[in-house]
């Protein structure tokens, strides 16, 4: 379930149309005469701060709750998309699926602020153009894929981060192998006496300690994009991160966080859990190791929520759904695609008459 959220408008100051947040030129820029607008972006005024996620998982108080603006809300019924509006706006179809079945949603509590994004860089062309070509490489693809022209719906989302930092102090402990060979005699099938080396492994016991800082750790709240292909394009460079304005928004959509924070910072642990144990196994002397264990000290917890920059292309194909996203700041592309049965099978039985080849020429040597 997705939300996409309506932001407000600038208008150009040459002939009063829209202007929209442009990634080439990282400016304002007229949609109708391409006039760039003088207005700037307010970002020296505000900071990127870091929550105390304790304070934060006891409650999110009401001033950093809402948009602050009039909107209305809609549902899809075909992908459980929430999109927010303009009350003005008359949404025809789902945003992120293309769906005409949309009715109207009521929420009950306002949603936590976003306070810091990552600007589009990639511009529209750009993304379209490196779509294209990802499409052109894909060898199972059917060559019907190929020949649509599926860039025309590409489009530039907003998508909803948690980000989590922690301080760990972790001691483990383990037993740590070390490989050794040792000589053996057997009897063969022939009846002969044979020898060969045998890998023994002697145990000892070994114990350390290990201080990380995790920063900036990213848990997507989206659930309108696939989570396989988020983790293919990030991460996403939060060093990079700007303050909060609607002026980077302008003309792009937004969706709002499906994950809640208590969710995000669970998922956060976690993984940091995950990691935390395959650093401290790389402490552990020897060639191998067993039996590890792991106590780990967690302080200076904080978070924040951001916007991260997407190109989203989602289509379909025969009967089934596909997507395609970039990463609107470093270009990094995953998708999914139908794959063709023909070259599948043609792919098949080339491998089986390869291995055909190679055991006829083994066999008459």
């Amino acid at each position: 379930m997705a939300e996409a959220i309506a932001q407000r408008k600038f208008a150009c100051p040459a002939c009063g149309a829209e202007a929209v947040w442009n990634p080439a030129k990282q400016a304002l820029v007229c949609a109708f005469c391409a006039t760039t607008s003088p207005a700037k972006l307010d970002v020296d005024t505000g900071t990127i701060v870091e929550h105390d996620l304790v304070a934060g998982l006891r409650g999110i108080t009401a001033d950093r709750r809402g948009w602050h603006i009039d909107r209305r809300y809609v549902k899809c019924q075909s992908c459980q998309a929430i999109s927010v509006l303009d009350p003005g706006r008359q949404a025809q179809r789902c945003e992120f699926c293309g769906s005409a079945q949309l009715m109207p949603y009521e929420q009950n509590l306002e949603s936590f602020r976003p306070e810091s994004l990552l600007p589009f860089r990639v511009p529209e062309d750009a993304a379209r153009d490196g779509l294209r070509s990802w499409y052109g490489k894909l060898w199972f693809a059917p060559n019907a894929l190929k020949r649509r022209a599926l860039t025309d719906t590409v489009k530039g989302v907003y998508l909803p981060y948690w980000t989590f930092d922690a301080q760990a102090e972790a001691t483990w402990a383990a037993e740590a192998g070390y490989y050794y060979t040792t000589h053996e005699t057997y009897t063969d099938g022939s009846g002969r006496t044979q020898s060969r080396q045998v890998q023994q492994v002697r145990w000892e016991p070994a114990a350390g300690a290990l201080s990380h800082f995790f920063d900036d750790d990213l848990v997507c709240a989206s659930v309108g994009v696939h989570s396989a292909l988020l983790r293919g394009i990030e991460p996403f460079a939060t060093a990079e991160l700007k303050p909060y304005d609607a002026g980077y928004v302008a003309g792009w959509v937004v969706e709002r966080y499906q994950i809640d924070l208590i969710t995000a910072a669970q998922a956060a642990r976690d993984a940091m859990d995950v990691e935390l144990r395959a650093l401290c196994a790389t402490q552990i002397p020897g060639d191998t190791y067993r039996n590890l264990t792991v106590k780990a000290n967690y302080s200076r917890q904080t978070f924040k929520h951001i916007l991260a920059p997407v190109w989203l292309l989602t289509y379909s194909y025969g009967s089934r759904t596909f997507q395609a996203i970039m990463n609107g700041f470093t270009g990094s592309i995953q998708g999914e695609y139908p794959k063709s049965w023909i070259k599948v099978t043609l792919l098949v039985v080339a491998i089986f008459i390869v291995v055909l080849v190679v055991l006829s020429v083994g066999t008459h040597r």
